[in-house]
C-alpha cells in the first residue's frame, strides 16, 4: 500500500497558514476545523509545519498565552515529507523515528496533501482486516480431501 491510496480515500482538503500569520489565528483555524496541523506555505512553497505540539509549547513558553507570537517562530521548518509513491511501511518508520504525527505529501515541489499517523494506522488496520477476511474465506473454501475407502480385507 502506498501514500496515494490513503489520499484517494481521505481526499485532499488542505489547510495552510503563512509563516508571518499570528499563531493565535492559526490555533483558531485548527480548533475551528478540528485539525491537528497546518501546512506553512510561503509564495506557493512548503516552508514548514505547524502542529498542536508547537502551539502547546508556545503557550507554555509564553506563560499561558499566545500573545503576538508568529507562526514562523514556532513552526517545524524542516518537516518530514513523503511522496505519493512512498510505501506505508516506510512512512510508519519515518513517523516513528521522528515522533511525527503529520507528514506533507509532496510530488516534487507540489503539495498533494497531508497524512497523519492516524491515517496510516487506519490504512494498516483496514489492510490487515481485508487480508484476514481473504485468508478466512480461502480456508473455508479449502477443498476437502476425499477419503479413499479402505480396501476390503479378505
Amino acid at each position: 500500500m502506498k501514500v496515494i491510496d490513503i489520499l484517494r480515500v481521505k481526499g485532499v482538503t488542505l489547510f495552510t497558514v503563512g509563516p508571518d500569520e499570528a499563531l493565535a489565528q492559526a490555533a483558531s483555524t485548527m480548533a475551528e476545523h478540528d485539525i491537528g496541523s497546518l501546512v506553512v506555505m510561503s509564495h506557493g512553497e512548503l516552508v514548514g509545519m505547524l502542529t498542536f505540539r508547537e502551539v502547546i509549547l508556545a503557550i507554555v513558553r509564553n506563560g499561558g498565552t499566545l500573545g503576538t507570537t508568529l507562526v514562523r517562530s514556532v513552526m517545524d521548518d524542516h518537516p518530514l515529507t513523503c511522496t505519493p509513491e512512498t510505501s506505508i511501511d516506510e512512512v510508519r518508520r519515518m513517523m516513528l523515528g521522528r515522533h511525527a504525527r503529520y507528514m506533507p505529501v509532496m510530488d516534487q515541489r507540489t503539495l498533494m496533501g497531508v497524512i497523519s499517523f492516524h491515517d496510516v494506522a487506519k490504512a494498516v488496520v483496514e489492510g490487515q482486516d481485508f487480508e484476514n477476511r481473504m485468508l478466512k474465506a480461502y480456508i473455508r473454501d479449502w477443498p476437502v480431501e476425499q477419503e479413499v475407502p479402505a480396501e476390503p480385507r479378505l
